[in-house]
């Protein structure tokens, strides 16, 4: 058999000496990938409304010895998020990767749905990711580098009852991501969207229906649920690529979902 070309190289790209800006970090996922990102050598900027919280993970990460920009902000306040990316990129000289983490899900029934509540879940999930996008793509675009990964759900791929507004929103995700893909790809910018099933979170902590939140966690609570550090991994795999590749989307679910 003959040698592989020098060309043919398995080992991964990697994000040392990357610059990324994590979403939601307070908590969860975006907790749990900022963590990685920094264990494998990024330098990390991290958002939430939750300031003690985040201070709590700048001293984990220090611990780390990582590079690390603490930015509280209420990302449903459209120019806060935009200026997040804005802080950042003056922090930092640049920003490479972007995870849109942040999010709520409100679930209950349509027809008495609280609709300032959706409101609020429709500017943060959507149009806060939107705007951080925007804010980050001029400086993408002016180095022909960056990676935007966008967390939305399975509830971006089938619709459920109870699930009407929060659906709306990470269709709304998923519909984006392709879009500002297809805009920005000829700038050498990867989009990715990743869409987790059902994770082991505070997410569901959200939920006012009493009677919906029951039977959610009932259902969760009978399965394997992913873990957050399971979305992190992913995450920074898809992140981690050479610049040749992009993983355009993930869907993922515990081995015991089947919806």
């Amino acid at each position: 058999m003959s040698a592989p070309s020098a060309s043919f190289n398995l080992a991964p790209a990697g994000v040392a000496g990357r610059v990324a800006l994590v979403t939601g970090a307070s908590s969860g996922i975006g907790e749990a990938t900022a963590l990685l990102l920094a264990q494998a050598g990024a330098r990390i900027a991290i958002c939430a409304r939750r300031a003690d919280r985040l201070e709590a993970l700048a001293a984990k990460l220090r611990a780390l010895a990582t590079d690390v920009l603490v930015l509280p902000a209420d990302l449903a306040d459209l120019q806060a998020a935009q200026q997040v990316v804005r802080n950042a990129e003056a922090h930092f000289g640049r920003l490479d990767l972007l995870v849109n983490n942040a999010g709520v899900m409100y679930l209950e029934p349509i027809d008495t749905a609280d609709l300032a509540r959706w409101q609020h879940m429709t500017q943060l999930n959507v149009l806060s990711l939107i705007a951080t996008c925007q804010a980050a793509l001029p400086g993408m675009r002016a180095r022909r580098d960056g990676h935007i990964i966008n967390i939305a759900s399975t509830a971006g791929r089938q619709a459920n009852p109870n699930a009407g507004g929060y659906s709306a929103t990470k269709w709304g995700v998923v519909g984006f991501s392709e879009s500002l893909r297809r805009e920005a790809y000829k700038d050498n910018i990867r989009v990715t969207v990743i869409e987790p099933g059902v994770v082991e979170t505070e997410l569901r902590e959200h939920i006012a229906h009493g009677p919906t939140q029951a039977a959610l966690n009932a259902w969760a609570d009978g399965m394997r649920q992913l873990q957050s550090a399971d979305i992190a991994r992913t995450i920074v795999f898809c992140a981690g690529q050479p610049a040749h590749v992009n993983i355009n989307e993930i869907l993922m679910r515990p081995t015991d979902q089947e919806r």
